[in-house]
């Protein structure tokens, strides 16, 4: 059987496995996964933590946690410090740990050895990154190996297609079992090349796409043959957001960002859109709830402007407060310039308030101009302070319509529970394959 038609084979039965809830016999044993991300819990990365409870739900999956990395902020969210106890960091004891696992490796399986250590000099050597920090993620493979096998672990899943899935693919080639593939964008996607994208995406068991559009970027670095393997899987909210009803909109006119205050997140061009409406008259409120390395820059502007009075930045905020800042606002602004799906635009619809979005990536797929939210030009500081004010003069029977049409759609496509059954009928469906030979 030639390389297309078995990979049409393989995506077959997995989307007929992924499709229907996860079910195996009583008696079976949970299938071990392995969850690895560059750093675990972050609070940046809420959605893993939803993503695996999804998939533990299930019955049918243990997953394990493994972070190259200590977590950051992971001390904000009450979960992320609980998942923070459950998490094995492969870097928690340094260098000499790392070079007893390669040391250990090079004596169990010395071909294997070679042939990863040759893998990661030639990814490393036309990367970004270079040489000598693949040749660190070729020894934290070797630890994660020995992780793994110690834990019992039969599968391995990664988020991102960056350093995480380097080490993933490593592990596999110094003898670790299968791995797979969650990738978001846009970093992987923009610097798929130097990532060596499509070599990852080629030695996977599956990968996951979080968007059609995703999905399409991620076949661009693949051969036709590799395609089918690829299966779309939103990020999802869970029951906190899905089932407490929707408050009741206030006449409050305030306006909220939830995110890094990063460049791609574009607050500063926010700060310039608030700017414009306090000089046409118009009274607001705008509250941005993140933080990050833009925040003496905007600090700055606000100031300059004489927004103090209406704009403010509070810093990081635990889930319950977000969905606090998140309820109590007309909408969600993110005027981004780069993004996979962000899941706070999720979180905001099922709360049931419409969002101000940039058309970008996968964003389309979720927000539908009009009818949930808004839709601008991203980086036109026109096109956003005229979806600002539109908000801002809209009435409120318009803005709670838009908020239920957006909750619906949510509901319909980001509920985690349904997303995690179909990323555990993935791995079965995975497992089975190779049981079978």
């Amino acid at each position: 059987m030639n390389d297309v038609a078995e990979t049409g084979r393989i995506a077959r039965e997995a989307a007929r496995a992924a499709s229907a809830p996860a079910r195996a016999p009583a008696a079976a044993r949970a299938l071990r996964v392995a969850y690895l991300a560059n750093r675990y819990p972050s609070v940046s990365h809420t959605f893993i933590r939803r993503e695996i409870t999804a998939v533990e739900a299930t019955g049918e999956v243990e997953v394990l946690r493994y972070s190259l990395q200590r977590g950051g902020h992971a001390d904000v969210h009450e979960a992320d410090r609980a998942e923070a106890a459950r998490t094995r960091v492969v870097l928690d004891r340094g260098a000499a740990a790392l070079v007893l696992a390669a040391l250990g490796s090079l004596a169990r399986q010395p071909a294997r050895f070679a042939s990863a250590l040759a893998l990661a000099v030639r990814i490393g050597w036309g990367s970004d990154r270079g040489l000598l920090r693949h040749f660190g993620y070729f020894a934290q493979a070797c630890r994660l190996e020995a992780m793994l096998r110690e834990d019992g672990a039969e599968h391995l899943h990664a988020h991102f297609g960056t350093q995480a899935a380097a080490v993933a693919m490593l592990c596999r080639e110094l003898g670790g079992v299968p791995y797979s593939l969650t990738i978001h964008g846009p970093l992987e996607l923009e610097l798929a090349r130097l990532l060596s994208l499509g070599e990852k995406v080629a030695r996977a068991a599956f990968v996951v796409a979080i968007t059609d559009f995703c999905r399409s970027q991620i076949w661009r670095q693949s051969p036709a043959a590799h395609h089918a393997k690829v299966h779309v899987v939103g990020c999802g909210v869970d029951a906190a957001f899905l089932e407490a009803p929707p408050a009741g909109l206030s006449s409050e006119r305030r306006l909220v960002f939830v995110g890094r205050l990063s460049e791609h997140k574009a607050p500063g061009l926010l700060v310039d859109a608030a700017a414009r409406l306090r000089r046409d008259g118009l009274a607001f409120e705008l509250v941005f709830v993140g933080d990050g390395e833009l925040r003496p820059e905007l600090e700055a502007a606000i100031a300059r402007e004489g927004l103090q009075d209406c704009v403010r930045i509070l810093g990081f905020s635990d889930e319950p407060a977000v969905r606090r800042w998140i309820a109590g606002a007309r909408a969600l602004v993110l005027p981004s310039f780069a993004e996979g799906l962000p899941v706070v635009l999720m979180e905001a619809l099922a709360l049931g308030r419409p969002v101000v979005a940039t058309y970008i990536a996968g964003i389309p797929e979720l927000v539908e101009p009009g009818r949930s939210g808004w839709l601008v030009p991203a980086g036109s500081l026109d096109s956003l302070t005229a979806a600002l004010r539109e908000v801002l003069d809209a009435p409120l029977e318009r803005l709670e319509a838009m908020g239920r049409a957006g909750r619906a759609r949510v509901q319909e496509r980001h509920d985690a529970a349904k997303n995690g059954r179909r990323l555990a009928g993935l791995f079965i469906s995975s497992a089975r394959r190779r049981s079978a030979g």
